[in-house]
């Protein structure tokens, strides 16, 4: 289990408060209770709780061995300290003060800033891996100037990869296409429930030795869950009726053998070969150890025949 465990990586935003406060305490556990469980790849952001997910994680790595953990953080949004936000919460979602607020930047100059930024809340003197964070309507500057500086950085050994992590498929396709990206994160896209990055974009990738990251596998918590509840969210909305009607078709087939819906959800991404890695999230350190436990043995292989039978998975589509 350790040796699969290298390949599950832990993603912070719940750890920067989204949508709901976790403590200083409840973020260390988890983030101490990954580590023990032999988790080794760590993404954050300065998006995330401006900045706090950042500081979190830097302060539970900082006496870690540094060779032994992966690290990735973010640019694209530059934090741009905010007077008139004292008083009142961030309006993106993350349950922080305002005292910042997030400036879009995919200048050069702006990249060389951000990560400078994020080192020094890290606490630590390199990361392994920078993404463009969401440059869904950025395209021209993120391709034109900030991708040039970030491979600048890369030939300098101030970061080792570079990439792009994006909620679309079709923009990181362009990337994977035009550019010298090491890896990509897609969040939301290739998925149990969902694969339409597969026809295009993993093949892509794998064409040109572009490594995968997926994250977003329980599909905003839709997929967390074997019971799954009439509330459950997708893309971070409530979940249309016939959306969770199929994720419990899905959770009743692996009840059937033997296995849970957040089980094979964690290892559906590994089927296919461009994915060399996948994030989860988690608020609390029982959250944390659930994901770990139900990663712990790959499903069965008859579960992906009958769900392909029933219509749940396109025959093609490639499983563990």
């Amino acid at each position: 289990m350790a040796d699969a465990l290298h390949r599950l990586g832990l993603g912070t935003s719940p750890l920067g408060n989204l949508y709901a406060e976790v403590t200083d305490r409840e973020a260390r556990a988890v983030l101490d209770a990954a580590w023990e469980s032999g988790v080794r790849i760590f993404d954050t952001a300065p998006h995330y709780g401006l900045g706090l997910a950042e500081r979190r994680l830097g302060a539970a790595l900082k006496d870690r061995p540094r060779d032994e953990f992966v690290l990735s953080t973010k640019v694209g949004r530059l934090l741009v300290p905010d007077p008139s936000g004292e008083g009142r919460l961030d309006d993106d979602g993350f349950a922080v003060p305002a005292r910042w607020r997030r400036e879009w930047d995919f200048s050069a100059d702006g990249v060389r800033r951000s990560l400078e930024s994020s080192l020094e809340r890290l606490g630590l003197d390199r990361v392994d891996v920078v993404y463009l964070h969401d440059p869904d309507d950025h395209w021209e500057q993120a391709f034109g100037e900030a991708l040039p500086a970030l491979a600048e950085l890369r030939e300098q050994g101030v970061v080792g990869a570079i990439g792009a992590g994006m909620n679309q498929w079709q923009m990181l396709a362009r990337f994977a296409r035009e550019s010298s990206v090491d890896v990509i994160l897609l969040a939301g896209r290739y998925t149990l429930l969902e694969q339409p990055a597969l026809a295009e974009l993993l093949p892509l990738c794998a064409s040109r030795g572009v490594d995968v990251l997926a994250a977003g596998l329980f599909n905003s918590g839709l997929l967390a869950r074997q019971d799954v509840p009439d509330d459950a969210t997708y893309d971070y909305r409530t979940a249309p009726v016939d959306v969770v009607g199929r994720a419990r078709r899905i959770a009743a087939v692996c009840a059937r053998h033997g296995t849970t819906l957040p089980a094979a959800a964690l290892w559906f991404p590994f089927g296919h070969p461009a994915v060399t890695g996948a994030l989860i999230g988690a608020r609390t350190e029982a959250e944390l150890r659930a994901n770990v436990d139900a990663f712990a043995a790959p499903p069965p292989p008859g579960l992906w025949a009958d769900l392909r039978d029933e219509g749940l998975l396109d025959a093609g589509t490639p499983t563990p």
